[in-house]
């Protein structure tokens, strides 16, 4: 298990501008849909995009604390 502000710091060490939205999908806290828009994705492929998001996690992944994860990404206006 993991929490919504635990998710954000990783992902905003590696993108300090990001604007998240976190949905814990089954109240489990381990299934999430993450919605993430930063400057940092700018001229990146959508694979790209989900691999910077993943790595921001990726400790929470390898440990477990996060069995599901659903990515959208967006390049931040």
């Amino acid at each position: 298990m993991i929490d919504e502000t635990t998710m954000v710091g990783m992902i905003r060490a590696v993108m300090p501008d990001a604007q998240i939205m976190i949905v814990d999908r089954n109240g489990t806290m381990d299934h999430f849909n993450v919605s993430v828009a930063s400057k940092a994705f700018e001229g990146k492929s959508l694979m790209d995009r989900h691999r910077m998001v993943e790595g921001a996690l990726k400790a929470a992944r390898n440990d477990g604390r996060i069995h599901a994860l659903e990515i959208k990404t967006a390049i931040l206006e």
